[in-house]
C-alpha cells in the first residue's frame, strides 16, 4: 500500500538519522526560548540584528493594521498592492542603490519567480554547488540547461562559460550561504557576467542587514555598483525581523519580473501592516552599526574560545558558525546532549549539508549577550 510505502520510507529517514523534529515555542523568537516547559539559550535563530520582537516594529505593525487592515485581500496586480507595499518598494529600491524594488512573499518564491522568468529552455544556468535549495528548485523549474561548478571556484565557472553555447546565460549564487556562513566571490562573478554577457542572480538572504555600510547587504560590502545585468533577491524575515523578500534590479528587469514572474502574479499580496513594520526596520538596519559591531564580537568570541578545541569550525566570517561532526547520529548526540544542559543548537544533516559533513549550526544574534556565548563554550568543552 502506498501508506506503508510512507512509513518504510520515513523509517529508513530515522535509521540514518536524517529525521526532522519539530518544535513549538511558547515564547517570541529571541535568545530566551520556552519549548516544551523548558526555558532554553536558543542559537537556531537567523534574527540576526534581534529584531523580531523589538518593541519599534511591534508598535509599527500594530498601526499598520489599525490603519490598513490585515490582509491585502488579492494579488498585487488585482487589487492588493496598497500604499504600504509601494512606500516599501521604494525605500528598499533607495536602501540598496536600485532603481526599482518588487515584494515577494517569501524568500523561496522569489527564487522560484525570477530564474524561470529571465531564462528557459535553450538557455543556461551556471549555479555554485551549495546554493540554497530554492535556487535549485528553481533552476529545475526554468527547464534551462543546468551546470553546476565547484563551490566558489571562479575558474571552473569561467571554463563553464566560455564552453557554452546557449542563447542566454545566468549566473545564480548565494551572497552569503547559508549553511556554511561564507561569502561567494561577488567581484568576480560580476566580471564573468560581463565578460560573457549573462546575468547575475544573488541571493542575499544571509547578508542584507548584516553586511555592508549601513547593512545594505553584501553587494555594498563588496563595494560594487549596481550594474544593469545583476538582479538582488534579498529576504525580509531574518536580519529585517518580519516577513517576506524582495527583488531589487534595473527598472526594465523589475518591470519583466513584475508582468512574468508567476510566484509574483498568482499570489495573494503580502500583509500592509508588516510593510509597515519593514519600514521601521530599515530605519533600524540603516541606524543599527552598534547590533552589527556586537554580533561581531560575539563571532569573534566564539571562534576564539574555541580555538585548540576538538571543536573544528568552519573559516565563516559571518554570524552563521557552523561546527563539523561528520556523521548524522554524531551530531544528533551532540545536539541532544547540549540540549539536556538547556542549550539549543540545530543538528543539520544530508540532504540541507553535504554527506559525511553533518554540522551543529550556530546561529548568533546581537540580542546575544557575552555571558550567552560563555555557556556555549563551557558546555561545547565539556562535550569535547
Amino acid at each position: 500500500m502506498i501508506l506503508e510505502q510512507l512509513q518504510s520510507e520515513l523509517d529508513g529517514l530515522q535509521r540514518d538519522g536524517l529525521r526532522r523534529q519539530r518544535r513549538s515555542l511558547d515564547s517570541p523568537c529571541g535568545p530566551a526560548a520556552q519549548v516544551d516547559g523548558r526555558r532554553l539559550l536558543s542559537f537556531c535563530s537567523n534574527d540576526y540584528l534581534g529584531l523580531a520582537n523589538e518593541p519599534a516594529l511591534i508598535d509599527a505593525t500594530c498601526a499598520g493594521a489599525r490603519a490598513w487592515g490585515v490582509g491585502s485581500g488579492a494579488s498585487h496586480l488585482v487589487s492588493g498592492h496598497l500604499t504600504p507595499h509601494a512606500a516599501l518598494e521604494q525605500v528598499l529600491a533607495e536602501f540598496t542603490g536600485f532603481a526599482r524594488a518588487l515584494l515577494f512573499s517569501t524568500g523561496y518564491m522569489a527564487n522560484l519567480g525570477i530564474v524561470p522568468a529571465l531564462v528557459g529552455r535553450g538557455d543556461a544556468v551556471f549555479a555554485d554547488r551549495l546554493n540554497h535549495a530554492s535556487l535549485i528548485d528553481a533552476v529545475q523549474l526554468s527547464r534551462a540547461d543546468s551546470h553546476r561548478y565547484a563551490h566558489g571556484d571562479l575558474q571552473a565557472l569561467e571554463r563553464l562559460l566560455a564552453a557554452s553555447s546557449a542563447k542566454r546565460k545566468l549566473i545564480l549564487s548565494d551572497a552569503v550561504f547559508s549553511m556554511d556562513g561564507d561569502l561567494a566571490p561577488l567581484p568576480g562573478l560580476l566580471e564573468l557576467a560581463e565578460r560573457f554577457d549573462a546575468w547575475l542572480v544573488i541571493d542575499d538572504a544571509h547578508g542584507f542587514g548584516v553586511l555592508g555600510a549601513q547593512g545594505r547587504g553584501s553587494v555594498a560590502h563588496f563595494q560594487l555598483p549596481p550594474a544593469p545585468r545583476l538582479v538582488y533577491m534579498a529576504t525580509l524575515g531574518k536580519a529585517a525581523g518580519a516577513a517576506g523578500a524582495f527583488v531589487a534590479g534595473d527598472a526594465t528587469v523589475i518591470e519583466w519580473l513584475q508582468q512574468r514572474a508567476r510566484t509574483y502574479i498568482f499570489t495573494t499580496g503580502s500583509s500592509p501592516a508588516i510593510a509597515c513594520a519593514l519600514a521601521t526596520s530599515l530605519e533600524l538596519i540603516a541606524a543599527g552599526d552598534g547590533r552589527r559591531d556586537r554580533l561581531r564580537q560575539l563571532c569573534a568570541q566564539l571562534r576564539d574560545g574555541l580555538a585548540g578545541s576538538r571543536w573544528r569550525l568552519l573559516p565563516s566570517p559571518t554570524a552563521i558558525q557552523p561546527v563539523i561532526i561528520g556523521d548524522n547520529h554524531e551530531t544528533l548526540r551532540v545536539a541532544a546532549a547540549l540540549y539536556e544542559r538547556g542549550l539549543w543548537v540545530p543538528a543539520i544533516r544530508p540532504p540541507t549539508v553535504a554527506k559525511g559533513s553533518a554540522r551543529l549550526r550556530v546561529s548568533l544574534t546581537a540580542a546575544h549577550q557575552p555571558a550567552d556565548i560563555d555557556q556555549l563554550l563551557d558546555a561545547l568543552r565539556d562535550l569535547g
